[in-house]
């Protein structure tokens, strides 16, 4: 099991650059204008938290895991797998190289991170989409990775790319959705070596908020950084960044040849990069919170300061995607109070490295969006905020743990993408904020109903739920007697049928489609 995309395959493409994509020409403005597009969409800037942090970890606390997570780095040491360019820059650094495993001398990982940003921009095709990775902003994106998905007429089944372009028109649509994400689904309609070629574009063609890149190979993420300067152009690519990507480790202690090439491929471009420790606690980490945060802390020192050695200056993000596991099952559980105590945790000690902080989102294990899937996803997606996370992945869709992308579970999640937004917003203590005049006005015994103060405010005074029935029992009875599922279900349908897409410039879509049929002709179809 992976947080990341599903994709398997190793394919020995050539690397992007002069693989004769088409470019668009004209000037920095004029490309600026033709990919910003059209707004058709209300749209919600990325969380600005005006809410205090809640952390669970003392200094006596936080400085024990900083001090055992030194020691695992320098006397267990992490291993780079089947990467000799990467084990050659950790000994140049002046790490202990045995075999593929490196110790790390105590300091050496956070000396490094000195030169990463703690908080960056990254830029979407429509400027004002852009969003600011770190500091007092949270970004939510959509679920990423899921095989399966559970459709409009009830239907589990594979995935395909009808369904990813649906999630990243939904995901456009949303206000309260800052980013178009990644691998929204998997979808399995498409060559496994080839379908990330469709996942970008439809990022690019079907939305203009900022979205993230494939992994799954190294020549992948080549291919992603090779589309992107055709949409921003190849100056603005090496100086700014627009895609961000996941790079898990393969806990416990582990980064892959995968995982480390994509890594090398994104920072060597100023590409954003969420190094984040894949955690089934119990399994993939010990069973208690504090061993988990030492080894998460471990996992991300080795592999964010990694991307420093790549490149110095690019931007990293501390991940962790923390979940326990069934002693019986050995099934995933989520919502439970362990993981969100280990994320509580990991957001401190991010802070503490100056690191923007990636975790959370709508996560459950239910198979439908039931009242599981509901309790579930609100402990998660409540801890997510208050952790202060910058980056909040699976914020909206997220069924069976992981393994479905549910149409009706993303409407219902985007509602609550909403609440938490206003709930960040915290209290407003200006003069309309207090309210002294309409206290005046209405006086001891009367209603607030019709003062002046209600009907200047009325129409956002209060959070309007999307899919909430908040009516009276007959009149929910006249209505159908409709369900939460029911009423995200029709608002989904309502939502697909009047999406327009945003204007993308007619020669950079040109240049796109035929980098993509020249990558496509270049190798054969492989499905696994």
């Amino acid at each position: 099991m992976s947080d990341s995309a599903t994709e398997t395959d190793q394919s020995g493409a050539e690397g992007a650059r002069g693989r004769g994509g088409r470019r668009a020409s004209g000037g920095a403005a004029a490309r600026r204008a033709a990919r910003s597009g059209g707004q058709r969409s209300p749209a919600m800037p990325n969380i600005t938290r005006r809410v205090p942090v809640y952390e669970v970890l003392d200094e006596e606390a936080i400085s024990t895991i900083e001090a055992n997570a030194d020691m695992v780095l320098e006397e267990i040491g992490i291993e780079f797998r089947d990467d000799e360019e990467a084990l050659k820059l950790w000994k140049d650094a002046g790490a202990d190289i045995k075999g593929q495993r490196i110790h790390f001398p105590k300091g050496l990982c956070r000396d490094l991170l000195k030169t990463a940003p703690s908080v960056f921009t990254q830029h979407a095709r429509n400027p004002e989409r852009n969003v600011q990775i770190g500091g007092d902003a949270t970004v939510f994106a959509p679920v990423y990775g899921p095989p399966f998905v559970r459709d409009l007429d009830g239907e589990r089944r594979y995935a395909t790319i009808e369904d990813f372009r649906n999630f990243v028109k939904l995901a456009y649509m949303a206000p309260s959705m800052h980013h178009s994400g990644g691998t929204v689904c998997e979808p399995v309609d498409i060559p496994v070596n080839k379908r990330h070629l469709d996942m970008v574009y439809s990022h690019i063609r079907y939305s203009d908020k900022p979205f993230m890149g494939s992994v799954t190979a190294p020549e992948r993420a080549e291919d992603t950084v090779a589309m992107c300067k055709i949409l921003f152009g190849d100056d603005y690519v090496e100086n700014n960044t627009v895609v961000t990507n996941l790079i898990n480790a393969n806990s416990p202690m582990v980064f892959d040849d995968t995982m480390l090439g994509a890594a090398k491929v994104y920072a060597r471009h100023n590409q954003a990069c969420i190094i984040s420790p894949f955690i089934l606690a119990g399994a993939m980490s010990p069973v208690t919170i504090a061993g988990t945060l030492t080894q998460v802390l471990a996992e991300v020192l080795a592999g964010a300061a990694f991307t420093q050695l790549v490149r110095p200056g690019a931007p990293v993000l501390f991940g962790t995607f923390a979940a326990s596991i069934s002693m019986q099952s050995g099934a995933p559980t989520f919502g439970t109070p362990e993981p969100s105590l280990v994320s509580y945790g990991a957001a401190q000690l991010a802070r503490r490295l100056g690191l923007p902080f990636r975790t959370g989102g709508s996560l459950c294990g239910s198979k439908i969006p039931d009242a599981q899937a509901a309790h579930e996803s609100a402990t998660t997606l409540n801890m997510t905020l208050l952790a202060g996370t910058n980056f909040a992945l699976h914020s909206a869709g997220w069924l069976e743990g992981g393994l479905v992308a549910s149409y009706e579970k993303f409407m219902i999640d985007v509602d609550q993408l909403g609440m938490q937004q206003r709930f960040a917003e915290g209290i407003d203590m200006s003069a309309n904020g207090q309210a002294l005049d309409a206290i005046r006005e209405v006086g001891p015994g009367s209603h607030y109903l019709g003062c002046d103060h209600t009907r200047a405010n009325f129409e956002n005074a209060f959070y309007r739920s999307l899919i909430a029935d908040n009516n009276s029992f007959e009149q929910w009875d006249i209505e159908g007697r409709k369900s939460a599922d029911q009423r995200a279900n029709a608002l989904a349908r309502q939502w697909l049928d009047s999406y327009q897409a945003p204007d993308l410039d007619p020669a950079i879509d040109e240049a796109l489609q035929d980098f993509i049929r020249q990558r496509k002709e270049s190798m054969p179809d492989a499905f696994s």
